[in-house]
């Protein structure tokens, strides 16, 4: 795991830079919007959103600019494993934590908004990112290994 980022409603700043998190099948990323919001809806398929570090950085080279990952508002970097282009698949990260990928996340026109041309520069391979559901709560942390359980 490369990084964690929340941000506590729709369209709020981004925080950036933790260094730990818990993550919940109740709440999603502890502090983030988006869980909370899936359990309220009882539509767990966009609780968790995570991009691949390789992914993002092939986009914003073709872009030819230097954005942070976190402006992508996903709420995981993975970094050193290709995840599988495909639905229903689990992620381990850390002991405990398992996430269910359930669809590609794709940019929406807010990327737009963040750079002309992100959101295009998004779209193929799914270097957009993936959306999960959490089905085992745990501790994750940066420096944790992701794996996949297929």
């Amino acid at each position: 795991m490369a990084g964690i980022a929340r941000r506590d409603r729709s369209r709020g700043e981004i925080q950036h830079g933790l260094g730990h998190v818990h993550v919940s099948r109740a709440a999603g990323i502890a502090g983030d919007f988006r869980g909370a919001l899936a359990a309220q809806k009882s539509s767990f398929k966009r609780q968790v959103s995570l991009i691949e570090a390789e992914s993002w950085a092939a986009a914003i080279e073709d872009l030819r600019l230097d954005l942070p990952w976190w402006v992508r508002r996903n709420n995981l970097l993975v970094h050193g494993v290709r995840l599988p282009r495909q639905e229903k698949f689990v992620l381990g990260i850390g002991d405990e934590c398992r996430l269910l990928v359930t669809m590609e996340c794709d940019p929406c026109s807010r990327m737009e908004e963040i750079a002309p041309g992100l959101k295009a520069a998004l779209l193929p391979d799914w270097r957009g990112g993936f959306l999960a559901e959490v089905i085992a709560d745990g501790d994750i942390a940066v420096g944790d290994q992701v794996r996949i359980e297929l």
